[in-house]
């Protein structure tokens, strides 16, 4: 399957409200980001940001270090429209979360809606925890939201790898502690319930002549 086509579909199809994971507001990851305690000059990455409102609150919130990072164009620029003169605030990146090439020990937060849950095959999910170990600066925040076991076995036609708390922290491993965890249901337009699962996580390893946090 080529999954920026897929996506990239699914975008052009119709408005991005009409989507199934569309959210007005990501109330649940915008309250655990403001759970880090972040300032806002922190390099924050919204992986899989799309269309997604997030962006937006999170420059009303007055963040100044933004990347929204997608695999569909499509999407990117559907936020881009919507931001107007905003979006030369926000970095834009197309790419592949599994294979792209992000700046080492670089972002001070991570954030992950409903993308993580579709990889499911282990070298892709393996991929993507390298890169995010990668990338994220010692100490970093993670905030994951994947679907739960109660949620659906799929989503947009495709597969999903389904969590508890226990296999997120086993998927996200030993250098990553779980700060805390919460459920939310979803409602698609559709009228389709989705339990989400999410998680928020602080980076424990370090580099070279750093402290480790625990």
């Amino acid at each position: 399957m080529d999954r920026k086509l897929h996506w990239d579909k699914a975008y052009a199809a119709g408005a991005p409200e009409r989507l199934g994971w569309h959210r007005p507001h990501l109330s649940a990851s915008l309250e655990l980001i403001e759970c880090t305690g972040i300032d806002k000059k922190a390099r924050l990455i919204d992986v899989g940001g799309g269309a997604s409102t997030l962006v937006d609150d999170l420059l009303n919130r007055r963040f100044e270090e933004i990347t929204v990072f997608d695999l569909s164009i499509t999407a990117l620029s559907l936020a881009q429209s919507r931001l107007g003169g905003r979006a030369s605030k926000v970095t834009w990146i197309e790419g592949d979360i599994t294979s792209v090439e992000l700046p080492p020990a670089h972002y001070d937060l991570w954030h992950d809606r409903a993308v993580f849950h579709f990889l499911t095959a282990a070298d892709d999910r393996r991929s993507y925890m390298q890169q995010l170990k990668r990338s994220l600066t010692p100490g970093g925040h993670v905030v994951l939201g994947v679907f739960s076991l109660d949620a659906p076995p799929r989503c947009s036609g495709l597969d999903v790898q389904r969590y508890s708390v226990e296999l997120l922290q086993r998927e996200i491993g030993a250098d990553f502690a779980l700060r805390e965890h919460r459920l939310e249901e979803h409602v698609t337009p559709g009228g389709v319930k989705q339990i989400y699962l999410y998680g928020r996580f602080q980076a424990c390893f370090s580099r070279p002549g750093e402290e480790v946090l625990r």
